[in-house]
Parts: C-alpha cells; sequence; structure tokens
C-alpha cells in the first residue's frame, strides 16, 4: 500500500476518504476547509493513495479540538481502515507512520479517545491494548483517554475538568458539533429539521474554534449529543435514527 500526506498544497485534488463525493459536495468543502485551517497547527493526514476509508488524522496535543491536558503528546483524532481495507496490517502501517513521525518530533507519545466497549467512530479498545495503549483517563460516561508513551516515567495525559463529568443545564436535545467531521455538515441540518417537524426542542452548537472545543462539557467535540443536561451518545445521526431516539 502507498501512503500520501494530505497539504494545502495537494488538498484540492485529494480525495479525502471519509465523504465519498466530488469536491463540490458540502461534506467534502466542509471538511477540507477544516483541514486546510488546522494544517499550519501542526495537523497531518496521511492517506491510502486508493480511494476509499483508509487514513490517520492527527495533531500536536497542544492544538487538538478536545478537552485535554497532553503537552508534549501527540493527539490522534481518527485513524479510519475500514471496507475492502480491512485486515490487510494498514493499521498498523498508519498507526506506525504517526509514532515515526511523532518520535522525529521529540514528543512524549500518543493519545487517543476510546471507551470502555467499542463505540461507532472511536478507536478499537481491543486493538490499542494490542498495540500498546494504556487508559490514562476516564470521564463519568465511559469515554477513555488511552496513550502510548515514548518513554517511561512522563506524565500521562488526562481530560480537563470540563470534560470529566459530562453534563450541560439545558433541557431538550442539544448537540455540540465540529467541522472536523464531513457528516456533520450534511446530517446536523436534517436533525435540526426533522427536530422542528416534531415540535421537539432541538439545540445544535456548532464548535468552530480552538478556545471553544478544548473548553466543551464533552470529552467528544467532533460530535456530542445531550438530553435534558445529561450526555446520550457521540453517534451520528441522521433523520430514521433521530425518529428512533425519540421513540425510545
Amino acid at each position: 500500500m502507498e501512503y500520501i500526506k494530505v497539504t494545502k498544497d495537494n488538498i484540492e485534488k485529494e480525495h479525502i476518504c471519509c465523504a465519498i463525493s466530488n469536491n463540490n459536495d458540502v461534506q467534502v468543502a466542509s471538511k477540507k476547509a477544516w483541514l486546510c485551517e488546522r494544517f499550519d497547527d501542526g495537523l497531518v493526514f496521511l492517506k491510502s493513495t486508493e480511494r476509499g476509508k483508509c487514513f490517520i488524522e492527527y495533531i500536536p496535543a497542544e492544538n487538538a479540538w478536545n478537552p485535554i491536558e497532553a503537552d508534549g503528546y501527540m493527539f490522534i483524532n481518527c485513524l479510519w481502515v475500514s471496507g475492502s481495507f480491512k485486515g490487510h496490517g494498514y493499521s498498523n502501517d498508519l498507526l506506525g507512520e504517526c509514532i515515526a513521525d511523532s518520535k522525529s518530533k521529540e514528543k512524549k507519545g500518543l493519545c487517543i479517545l476510546s471507551s470502555v466497549k467499542k463505540k461507532p467512530f472511536l478507536a478499537d479498545p481491543k486493538y490499542l491494548k494490542y498495540k500498546g495503549f494504556e487508559v490514562s483517563d476516564e470521564a463519568d460516561n465511559g469515554i477513555q483517554l488511552w496513550y502510548l508513551p515514548f518513554e517511561k516515567g512522563v506524565e500521562k495525559p488526562c481530560f480537563k475538568e470540563c470534560a470529566k463529568h459530562p453534563h450541560i443545564d439545558e433541557n431538550g436535545y442539544v448537540l455540540y458539533y465540529t467541522s472536523q467531521c464531513p457528516f456533520n455538515a450534511k446530517y446536523v441540518p436534517i436533525v435540526e429539521r426533522t427536530a422542528q417537524a416534531q415540535g421537539v426542542a432541538f439545540k445544535a452548537i456548532h464548535i468552530k474554534n480552538k478556545a471553544d472545543a478544548q473548553n466543551a462539557p464533552t470529552p467528544i467535540t467532533n460530535y456530542a449529543l445531550f438530553f435534558n443536561g445529561e450526555y446520550i451518545t457521540n453517534e451520528q445521526m441522521n433523520d430514521k435514527r433521530f425518529l428512533k431516539l425519540l421513540d425510545r
């Protein structure tokens, strides 16, 4: 497998994997705009040269859009290998490239979000354990911060206090999201319209800067849905899935 690093110079012609469409698609445009604004913060987007979901996205933890204390670490936003790419060792390849790059930049180690049990859009805890990662912190909702130190004795990364106890003082459905995930550009408006049609209180809070993301009331910022103040899920909602949630 060959890989290519997406940069400002080639992003317009490169496919970004997780939203398979053309550059005129709102999802693609949203994701590419978000990436372009992050490259100067040290973000790396490494992907397969073949079209499909096979990539890793990571950034110095000081610039991560998550409420964590992890100075000197590299934070993995997403490691995604799916479809026909599964089972060929590509996850190991991508993670290996991230490790080598992070060591060359003299990082203390890597950190990434996962959970007690496998959740959609989060790293598989079994895979992380297999690769030598350990849990360094855990929020009340079961979201965990895992880390892979490059040396013994380095300080463990942790969640900020605002993220350890995910709760907000608002009734109804409240969604926190960023443009890191391209699907949000399409599906958040759909869920907003669905909630309005059902007469359901729904508020979408689009996090548009690093400072707000790093002080959010949830360890997951690219998609975190609350109901009557309590965290519910990080799973992307479309109209049908949201209606099922309302039925429950």
